[in-house]
């Protein structure tokens, strides 16, 4: 509900946003930004933990291949702690700026477009499961396909330490966020930004989409009172 709560400050405050579409994507990236910054060690912990291998092997451009070991996670209390060790608080928030850059747009972007699509559907279909779902899809859908690629970064920085050392001695590739994605057009080609993106529809278009039945359900069941219906534009 961080979102209502964000919307109702933003209207209740007379901010110069209006109280349409603009409020709904300020409300939504400013309650996007609010689970991440709550969240984020578990997120790193969750993509090192997947990411982790006991054994490797990596081959060069130059035909030789080298065999490197990597220390392997018992469990998420582990992750924290030795993420802690590595780099204090900074290191439990590894690779959060391109978190942020991509989450802020796409909360931002889901919350728009799916209270714009819910200005399109007549009064007595508002309240319906069968329109939940379809826009909610729909809003999982574009957010999605908008920010994927600062997702792809994101998770490159998070792994960063699982990979070997470069000649220089460091295994940090990336500066920033767009020093990674300049690196990874520049190396890989713009396709490897949208790399796995197919995949990641199966699991976001009906997470959204169920998300946002559940949030209409929960807005009913706290009785919630219904804002005032605008006219699409």
């Amino acid at each position: 509900m961080t979102y209502e709560v964000y919307r109702d400050w933003i209207l209740e405050n007379n901010l110069p946003l209006g109280s349409g579409p603009v409020v709904d994507l300020v409300a939504g990236s400013a309650a996007g930004g609010t689970a991440v910054l709550c969240t984020y060690p578990l997120d790193l912990a969750r993509t090192k933990l997947a990411y982790q291998v006991s054994d490797a092997s990596q081959s060069f451009r130059g035909g030789t291949s080298g065999v490197y070991r990597q220390h392997t996670y018992s469990g998420i209390k582990e992750v924290l702690s030795m993420a802690y060790k590595e780099g204090g608080p900074r290191g439990l928030y590894r690779g959060i700026g391109p978190t942020l850059i991509g989450i802020l747009p796409y909360a931002g972007l889901k919350f728009y477009i799916y209270e714009e699509l819910k200005r399109h559907v007549p009064e007595e279909h508002q309240n319906s499961v069968r329109m939940h779902l379809p826009c909610g899809a729909l809003a999982g859908l574009f957010g999605q396909t908008f920010t994927y690629p600062l997702d792809v970064v994101r998770r490159q920085m998070q792994v960063e330490n699982l990979q070997p050392m470069t000649s220089d001695g460091s295994n940090k590739r990336y500066k920033n966020t767009f020093d990674g994605l300049n690196t990874i057009v520049r190396t890989q080609g713009w396709r490897q930004l949208f790399a796995g993106l197919s995949i990641n529809y199966i699991k976001i278009v009906p997470s959204v989409a169920i998300g946002f039945t559940v949030y209409e359900s929960m807005k009913s069941w706290l009785r919630i009172p219904p804002r005032e219906r605008s006219k699409p534009a």
